[in-house]
């Protein structure tokens, strides 16, 4: 697959196979996001890559409980008003199931550490189009990075105190008819281009 055919058809898959998946492509996958830009070269984004099933379920439950304590407050975006419904009303999986999250994170003082983060997410999901995986941009743990159990358990799983979660990525077999991700186009009815002839 070329590039602009893998950026083309990239969609994001939340329905995934809860097999696990072979080290060599979640490798091929990070080594992507490693590869890509950062504000002055200085590759700070670190990624921690979760595949026990345990702390998978121990992490859902953990957000399930913190936005089940937030107000749904008017004003918030859609996904964020989603998770928090979700999980008001029980069973909420912020990972969808998927076998492997990668979580990104950065230093929290660092100006560049969102925009060096979605360069690297975005890699991430080309590159795992490419290797016919399914991914999905998770922004739950960036929304609850001072939640303090959340956090905490973060911290037991390798995120530094400097650190805040600029990220996630889910990432797995996807689980459609073909074992394909949906590649299907979508309507572009957004991102307006300005010309400046």
């Amino acid at each position: 697959m070329d590039a602009m055919t893998a950026v083309m058809t990239r969609r994001s898959t939340r329905r995934m196979k809860p097999n696990p998946l072979p080290r060599r492509l979640v490798e091929q996958v990070i080594e992507a996001g490693r590869a890509a830009p950062s504000g002055g070269n200085s590759q700070t984004t670190r990624f921690i890559v979760i595949e026990r099933k345990a702390a998978l379920s121990a992490l859902a439950v953990l957000v399930e409980r913190a936005f089940a304590a937030m107000a749904l407050e008017p004003g918030l975006y859609r996904s964020l008003r989603h998770s928090i419904e979700a999980s008001k009303k029980g069973g909420y999986v912020f990972h969808y199931g998927a076998p492997v999250l990668i979580v990104t994170a950065n230093k929290a003082a660092y100006g560049n550490a969102m925009a060096d983060s979605a360069c690297a997410l975005e890699n991430m999901m080309i590159a795992a189009n490419a290797l016919d995986l399914g991914s999905c941009w998770i922004n739950q743990l960036h929304w609850l990075t001072d939640d303090p159990s959340v956090r905490a358990y973060l911290e037991g799983l390798g995120l530094e105190k400097d650190e805040t979660v600029t990220g996630g990525l889910i990432l797995g077999w996807p689980d459609t008819e073909d074992g394909l991700p949906p590649r299907a186009p979508l309507p572009r009815t957004g991102n307006p281009v300005v010309w400046v002839e």
